[in-house]
């Protein structure tokens, strides 16, 4: 638990810092240089009080001790260049451990301001050693203000999405722990507190805790995410952090370590041109999430398990590496998908949408299906700040989760069950929640399933339509708003138009000639469905499936697929008549209504004021 004193200073020590280094990320570098150098400093006054020599200031590093730093008979400039001094060398100090010279390594001080150094340094000097813990709470407080990671797909974890998926992985406290893209190592971190809360009882021995500290390892390619990672690590208790910098992806180094549990949330995105990844990957990809979770499969142990976030595209994309990963995570290991709300990584993105993977080698062979669950809400609202809110749909998926893994099939409305035969022979092999949720409704209807591609011919309407004369005489059909223009290309019929960018998913009715906009799917040659019908089933069921497919992250989109795969029970034409019969009847007798209402309301008002 951090405690508000610490959090104050930190706060501080940032407010000192914004006006010379205004990225959130630089700021936390300057506060892990300068409280590992104060703890070095601490450290060798602890051995000096009880008799024992000094271990990192000696010799001719004395002059760079903390405290000759502090001293107030330093002018300002003067202990701006001792400081800047001291952070440049302390990498060829041979009397700190590898893990100091790790973190000093390639530190500068970004600004030539003495007072503003003095400032920083005074509020440094008022953190203590005494409760590492505290310390290690009050750094992770420090990296949740981390953005600027965001731009190359490094989204930083909610605290409470890992410890969710810490949680249902369950990791023990003899079994080998890996994150493979760790970040600042909050995968890490949440099991290490993990098992010595499991371990409560019967507390570990100090040589069992060691072993455990030594199970954890992480790899990550940034030597910044590395820094931090051993800073978190040791600040939190672990006296020589296993972190390591490594592309996981590009080097075969350590390509035959097998750990026992696996959890990680891999970047997103890649690097233009793609990634170039060594031969051993069974998935032949350039896409880093990909790779990533290949690369997580093929090294658990023969009982292994793993967590993983993924984007949406991992789940349904139809290209062919992602539908071989799907095709071999559903044969090898998998037993349940969550799908988590869109916005769940603000600030750092808003229209990101993911979902939690969850394999167990040795659940995965005794069951027939795979489990997903629809998370709604995860306890924060969905905006910039995340604040706090009552609904929480967590503790009942780890509740179904765990049920599912005792094969107990707990019954609720978020959760379903598909069998992997069912999967397999999907011509996508999907992993969406969505397409399962629509067969899981198809079985509780009387009417067999339809897709939309097989009932009408489905095409887009024409690149740069709407550069034509602004004056046109046909109806001209965006995915947000009609205007009119005139071109050459357009459609005479009965149709329905889906926008497939910007409000994705929103549907449209039109009889006549009209144009449409290159990202706008056209609906028209119904086979066996009246449009009108059709009509009001997409407008009411489309655009929540087609929501959990779309892409792209400053102007959402959604591809054909997605709509030609949309799928829903459909009744004969007889039914389908007598349906729009009805609500025809019962729009007519609407509109009666709302003419009488408007006849009321002015003889209402020739009442009123014809005296």
């Amino acid at each position: 638990m951090l405690d508000q004193t610490t959090k104050r200073k930190l706060d501080s020590a940032r407010q000192i810092l914004v006006g010379k280094v205004p990225d959130p990320k630089a700021q936390v570098e300057q506060i892990t240089t300068a409280l590992i150098y104060k703890f070095m400093d601490d450290m060798d006054k602890e051995n000096e009080e009880v008799g024992l020599k000094t271990q990192f200031f000696v010799d001719d590093w004395k002059k760079f001790s903390w405290t000759k730093i502090l001293d107030n008979k330093l002018s300002g400039q003067d202990r701006l260049d001792l400081y800047v001094q001291a952070i440049t060398n302390m990498p060829k100090n041979p009397h700190i451990p590898q893990l100091f010279r790790n973190i000093f390594k390639g530190a500068f001080l970004p600004y030539n301001d003495p007072r503003t150094l003095s400032l920083f340094l005074k509020e440094i000097n008022e953190f203590n050693y005494e409760h590492s813990e505290n310390l290690g709470n009050a750094f992770e407080y420090l990296l949740s203000i981390l953005g600027s990671q965001g731009d190359a797909g490094q989204f930083r974890t909610p605290r409470h999405i890992i410890d969710f998926i810490v949680g249902v992985v369950d990791p023990k406290k003899n079994e080998t722990i890996l994150d493979p893209a760790c970040g600042t190592a909050g995968f890490l971190i949440s099991s290490y507190k993990h098992i010595l809360k499991q371990n409560k009882e019967k507390a570990l021995t100090p040589d069992e805790k060691l072993k455990l500290m030594n199970n954890l390892a992480g790899y990550d390619i940034s030597p910044d995410m590395v820094k931090l990672a051993l800073v978190n690590m040791y600040l939190h208790g672990f006296p020589e952090p296993k972190i390591h910098e490594y592309d996981t992806l590009s080097s075969e180094k350590r390509w035959d370590e097998t750990f026992d549990v696996i959890m990680a949330n891999p970047p997103f995105m890649t690097p233009r041109g793609g990634i170039v990844p060594h031969k051993r990957f069974s998935i032949q990809a350039n896409r880093a999430e990909v790779l990533f979770v290949d690369y997580i499969v093929e090294h658990l142990t023969i009982k292994g398990r793993a967590g993983i976030i993924v984007p949406e595209g991992v789940i349904f994309q139809s290209n062919n590496a992602n539908q071989s990963l799907r095709k071999k995570m559903v044969e090898d290991g998998l037993y349940a998908v969550v799908s988590l709300p869109v916005g769940i990584f603000n600030p750092y993105s808003a229209t990101i949408k993911t979902s939690i993977l969850f394999f167990d080698n040795s659940i995965s062979k005794e069951v027939k299906d795979i489990l997903f669950i629809n998370v709604e809400a995860d306890g924060y609202d969905l905006g910039a700040k995340r604040q706090k809110i009552e609904k929480d749909d967590l503790p009942e998926a780890f509740q179904i989760i765990t049920d599912w893994k005792i094969g107990r099939k707990n019954q609720s409305k978020k959760a379903f069950w598909v069998s992997k035969k069912e999967i397999l022979n999907h011509s996508e092999v999907s992993l969406n929640c969505k397409t399962y949720f629509q067969t899981d409704a198809r079985g509780k209807s009387k009417w067999e399933s339809v897709k939309l591609g097989d009932i009408c011919k489905i095409r887009t309407g024409k690149k740069n339509v709407n550069q034509g004369n602004p004056s046109g005489k046909y109806p001209f059909f965006t995915c947000a708003q009609n205007h009119t223009y005139s071109d050459e290309f357009s459609f005479d019929a009965e149709a329905i138009l889906i926008a497939g960018n910007g409000d994705v998913g929103t549907v449209t009715y039109f009889k006549g000639k009209f144009e449409a906009y290159q990202r706008t799917y056209v609906l028209t040659d119904f086979v066996n469905v009246e449009p009108k019908y059709l009509y009001l089933v997409l407008k009411n069921t489309l655009k929540e499936s087609v929501l959990q497919q779309k892409l792209g992250n400053t102007m959402a989109y959604i591809k054909l697929g997605a709509i030609q795969n949309f799928s829903f029970p459909l009744p004969p034409l007889e039914i389908q008549k007598k349906i729009m019969k009805k609500i025809e009847e019962k729009e007519k007798q609407l509109k009666e209504y709302e003419n009488l209402m408007h006849s009321l309301k002015k003889d209402i008002k020739e009442e009123i004021f014809s005296e």
